[in-house]
Formats: C-alpha cells, structure tokens, sequence
C-alpha cells in the first residue's frame, strides 16, 4: 500500500463517516488523488463508501448498515444536535427539540425525516396523534456521538444554515 494510501486508510479507520472533501482537506491531499486512492482501497476491500444525502462517505468495511447512516448524519452539526438533545431530554416534541437546538421547525424537520430513514429517531403517536420524537438506539447513539467530531468547515456550513434559517423567521 502507498503512504498516501494508508494515510487515507487510517484516517477512515480514525473517522468513520468522514465525508470525501474533509477526507480532502484535513490530509492536504488532492481530489483527484484521493478519488483514485479510495478508489483502489475500495476494490481491495479496505474501505466501504456509501452517499447520504448529498455527500459521500467513508467507513472501514464491517461497519454495519445502522451505523454508517447514524456516522453520516450525526456529522452534521444539526444533526448531531438533535441527537443530544434526545439524550440529554429524552423523548420530546418537535417544537421542544426546534427550540433547544435552536434551529426553525422546517430545518428540524428536514434533518429528523433523515434520522428516521435511516432509523436513528422515531417518530411516536400518541391517542391524539400528537408527535414525539426518540431514539432508536440510545446506547449505540452515545458511542456514534463519542466517534463524531466535526471539522470546523462542517461547523461553519451548519452554523450558516442556522443564521438563514433565523432570518427568515
């Protein structure tokens, strides 16, 4: 294996979930590089990738199905928000959640209906149809949040969706 191909391999190993341009900017190595380089990690079977809603991403190979979706999103600072959130509160309503994340109910609402495809967070009905939100795996949520750190491109993209949103309120 090349040294720029064990760098992108034990970066992966460290980052499971990382996105293709962190994978780009946190190794200073070029796209085109890194797409031949996992490229060939893929074919070789040391690197698994899957697309999660705009981006591609990056896992060792027995990562499991649950867990390459709860990677993904919980890299995205929204995301990763909600899912403390549920932690720390429990299972709360939409508006609770869109409140202490800070973010409005339409940007809370487009990262749940991800987390619930990809079965992170359920969403509960009661008697009165009235919507509860919780986790599916709260053990499991706590060691993927534990494997998660955001690089601060991520942060800045999150914290400017956030910024729109509360304008446009």
């Amino acid at each position: 294996m090349t040294a720029v191909r064990e760098r992108i391999h034990d970066h992966v190993v460290a980052n499971p979930g990382v996105h293709f341009n962190a994978v780009v900017r946190e190794l200073d190595v070029a796209p085109g590089q890194v797409q031949h380089h996992v490229r060939s990690l893929r074919e070789d079977g040391a690197l698994a990738a899957d697309g999660f809603y705009g981006r591609t991403h990056y896992f060792p190979p027995e990562t499991d199905e649950w867990d390459r979706g709860a990677l993904a999103l919980a890299r995205r600072e929204t995301a990763r928000d909600v899912l403390l959130c549920l932690l720390d509160a429990g299972p709360s309503s939409p508006s609770d959640v869109a409140e202490r994340v800070g973010v409005a109910r339409s940007t809370l609402e487009h990262h749940v209906s991800n987390l619930v495809e990809c079965g992170v967070v359920e969403k509960r009905r009661d008697a009165r149809n009235r919507v509860t939100l919780a986790l599916t795996r709260p053990e499991e949520t706590v060691r993927v949040l534990d494997a998660v750190e955001p690089s601060v491109p991520e942060r800045f993209f999150d914290r400017f969706e956030r910024l729109v949103d509360g304008l446009l309120e």
